[in-house]
């Protein structure tokens, strides 16, 4: 684990994977509930955490350089469930990677749990994880110009759901019709760091997206 200072108040706490920062980010969420930490946000990424709005930087620094990170991160926590039609352009290319039929990519990601690891890319998208690492798929070569609001997708370790059409290069597997960001909602993401997540299959394919 390192610290490193950001600006005055704030703290990035860098760890070596992914899970570390899943569980130093789910202990550090603890300790502000219980009182023992004071800081104003805790901003979980790939494998940092930053801390903004901290009192006295150089003390919690020394804190955290002698604690140790939890091996893993705490399953408790809401459940969110999203329903999907596994009807996604890439689903044969996905299936063919994992060397399974398409129907068994469905089974195998509707039934495994996810995890949201962090937030970012666009308002509302999460980086979920929770596939085991020989599942992990590679990028699309071409990006697509528009991926529409609600595409499932796999890419590296993560999914994701695009919560509104952007370029993305991502491989498309399915469709859902949540909705990941609405500004009248309170919180307006659906999806948070920590948040469990379930993809509950539904309906019958839609019309599938063009590249």
């Amino acid at each position: 684990m390192r610290t490193l200072p950001v600006g005055d108040d704030a703290l990035l706490v860098e760890v070596s994977s992914g899970d570390e920062a899943q569980a130093l980010h789910a202990e550090l969420l603890r300790r502000r509930a219980e009182g023992t930490l004071t800081v104003r946000e805790i901003v979980p990424a790939a494998r940092t955490v930053l801390l903004d709005g901290v009192p006295d930087p150089a003390r919690l620094a020394a804190e955290l350089a002698a604690s140790a990170v939890p091996s893993v991160a705490p399953r408790a926590g809401r459940v969110v469930e999203l329903p999907v039609r596994y009807d996604g352009p890439d689903l044969p290319d996905v299936a063919a990677h994992w060397g399974v039929t398409e129907a068994e990519v469905a089974v195998l990601h509707a039934g495994t749990e996810f995890r949201v690891a962090f937030c970012g890319f666009a308002p509302g998208f999460g980086y979920l994880t929770g596939l085991p690492p020989r599942y992990d798929v590679p990028r699309r070569a071409t990006p697509r110009t528009a991926v529409p609001a609600g595409a499932v997708a796999l890419a590296g370790p993560y999914t994701g759901v695009y919560p509104r059409s952007s370029p993305g290069g991502w491989q498309l597997i399915g469709t859902t019709d949540a909705v990941l960001w609405d500004h009248a909602r309170v919180p307006a993401a659906l999806l948070s760091p920590g948040t469990r997540v379930r993809f509950v299959p539904v309906g019958a394919p839609a019309p599938a997206v063009t590249a």
